[in-house]
């Protein structure tokens, strides 16, 4: 067993039995490659990752691999889920040397931590245009010894790129609603008319540009894609949820993993659409994929795991594909690979449920199970939207208890009782989010303080007073190449875009204009990309949307379930914001009482209310 076997991780344990001497990232490692002036071989993936594997079974398992590694490097393993940001840092470098990125990713860095060369997955042999891994190994090494100089200056003019990449210059056109329309038409353009989605295979759910499209009551482009999702392949017909992306252009065949952000968005997404267009076949989507998350993620304590693997005994999509003879009707077959199918077609709720029976008798694909405090925000706001408050309130509970310190911050990860590292933009933002929706779905006004306090806490964190938005990592977090900002989705909504909406809905309750400048801020980083890359900026559109809608505010005093207040809830537009009293603390509700003891709502704009209804 190498340095991983005292880890938390899933994805760092799978590697603790690998005769590679793998550190996890920390002060051991830097300072062994300083003292010994040998390069650092980073290399970064996560539990769920079907070529995360298979690199480790073709090279990180072969001992003559592992020697030439362990000669000539510092091998140190990362989980992209527990270090965001040393995740995005080496990803720039990848992007910039190679044009392209993604898992497994394997970096070069000097002792310091700059980085120099690097790629994604390579071959244990030559093959597809790739060079065999041991080539790299042998090649950058030999490098390093010979033209030490030379590497040092590349990899400081690397380091310098990034660093200059990651800062974003502040418009100062105005932010209006012809962003919004150029970047409906810019989707257009890139819409698949057949199979809905955006742009070729292979195609990731795009959650972030649907619930902007939904906003704006777009129907062909929203229903196109929900329909087309949801056909089964990508989706998983038989136990609910999706599954990570397709590889096919039609949702089809689908690399298996899935995780817990994918379907705690595209919960959401289908419950606004059922919403929006009064489509009960999109409720039930929702449902199954919540249904879904309850049965195979849920933790002790609350919380939800981060992910099922690809692979089940190292063959992917093994569990969920089927063969003839499985008892799976064999109409719904569409061909996937070593004489297996997945399923498409529609499936009653008792076939389901026979067939479901039937696949949990199978071996099943490894659960990544530390939980992530940002993608549990995401799961909270979608539990709470769909009504399950007693999911949602252990889930809340879960999140400001385990995932937080003692002095109220958050853990960015916790598992088996062990809660690690510091949270980052996005763990805030989204734990937020769900905390703001919980409190609509149970009217205790404890969630939305918790919000504004959080929030509160963040900026203090994260803020950028020079140039506005907010850094990926806390003020006192580790010091790195660069101090980034994310800013586009990947596939969830940057901490930045996600930040943006919640200051922005904070703001009007509490009458805020620092949170309104500083939400606004973010939306003047990116204004350029808005309109021309849309598919990147999904819920930075959904932030401009809510900030230039028009300002109105329910305030609601008394019993949350009385029907005027369900029935406010009910014709409340998107961009409301909603307050529950009596609340002391609450700007909104100041003011605000039941009427001759019975529960009111206020209709507010900018704070100048109508009469109250009762």
């Amino acid at each position: 067993m190498n340095r991983l076997a005292n880890e938390t991780s899933p994805y760092l344990l799978q590697h603790a039995a690998n005769p590679v001497d793998w550190y996890p990232w920390g002060d051991e490692a830097l300072r062994r490659a300083r003292l010994e002036n040998l390069p650092i071989l980073l290399s970064i993936g996560y539990a769920a990752c079907h070529w995360c594997h298979v690199m480790e079974r073709e090279s990180f398992e072969d001992a003559a691999t592992a020697r030439v590694m362990n000669e000539r490097f510092v091998c140190v393993k990362v989980d992209r889920e527990e270090r965001p940001d040393l995740d995005s840092v080496y990803m720039d470098a990848v992007v910039a040397l190679t044009g392209s990125g993604g898992w497994p990713m394997t970096v070069f860095l000097t002792p310091e931590g700059e980085p120099f060369f690097g790629g994604t997955y390579f071959p244990p042999e030559p093959r597809h245009g790739l060079p065999a891994f041991q080539q790299v190994l042998l090649a950058v090494s030999e490098a390093w010894e010979t033209r030490s100089d030379e590497v040092r200056q590349s990899s400081a003019n690397l380091a310098e790129h990034i660093r200059s990449g990651s800062l974003l210059a502040a418009s100062s056109d105005p932010l209006t609603s012809r962003l919004l329309d150029d970047a409906q038409e810019s989707l257009r353009a890139v819409f698949d008319p057949t199979w809905g989605g955006f742009g070729r295979a292979p195609k990731f759910p795009p959650a972030p540009v649907l619930e902007f499209l939904l906003r704006r009551g777009e129907h062909e482009m929203t229903r196109r894609t929900l329909d087309a999702m949801a056909a089964g392949g990508m989706h998983d017909l038989v136990g609910g949820g999706f599954h990570r992306y397709s590889v096919d252009a039609r949702w089809l065949v689908p690399h298996f993993e899935k995780m817990l952000y994918d379907n705690a968005l595209l919960a959401s997404v289908y419950l606004h659409a059922a919403r929006r267009f009064g489509d009960d076949r999109y409720r039930a989507v929702a449902d199954r994929t919540l249904d879904y998350l309850e049965r195979e993620l849920a933790l002790d304590g609350g919380g939800f795991a981060s992910a099922q693997d690809a692979d089940t005994n190292g063959v992917e999509g093994l569990t969920f594909t089927w063969a003839p003879g499985e008892g799976a009707p064999e109409a719904l077959f569409e061909p996937f690979e070593h004489d297996r199918f997945v399923l498409r077609g529609e499936l009653d709720d008792a076939e389901r449920a026979r067939l479901l029976a039937i696949r949990e008798q199978r071996p099943q694909p490894l659960r990544d199970d530390k939980a992530v405090a940002s993608w549990n925000g995401l799961a909270l706001a979608a539990f709470a939207q769909a009504g399950r408050v007693d999911v949602a309130v252990r889930l809340a509970a879960f999140l400001l208890g385990p995932l937080s310190t003692s002095d109220g911050r958050l853990h960015r990860t916790w598992r088996d009782g062990i809660a690690k590292g510091t949270g980052y933009l996005e763990d805030y933002a989204d734990v937020v989010y769900g905390l703001m929706e919980l409190h609509t779905a149970t009217g205790e006004p404890a969630f939305l303080l918790e919000a504004y306090r959080l929030a509160r806490v963040a900026l203090t964190l994260f803020v950028d007073d020079e140039h506005g938005g907010f850094f990926q990592a806390p003020v006192d977090g580790e010091r790195l190449v660069a101090r980034k900002k994310e800013v586009d989705d990947h596939p969830t909504p940057s901490g930045n875009a996600m930040f943006a909406y919640v200051l922005l809905r904070l703001a009007r309750i509490w009458g805020d204009e620092e949170l309104e400048r500083r939400g606004v801020s973010v939306l003047r980083l990116v204004r350029a990309g808005l309109s021309s890359s849309p598919t990147s900026f999904g819920w930075m559109l959904v932030a401009l949307d809510q900030h230039l809608a028009p300002h109105r505010e329910l305030a609601i005093v008394g019993d949350p379930t009385a029907e005027v207040a369900r029935r406010a809830l009910a014709e409340a537009a998107p961009t409301d914001v909603v307050a529950f009293g009596p609340a002391a603390d609450v700007p909104l509700l100041e003011g605000r009482t039941e009427v001759d003891g019975k529960t009111a709502v206020y209709v507010c704009e900018r704070f100048a209310c109508a009469l109250p209804i009762t």
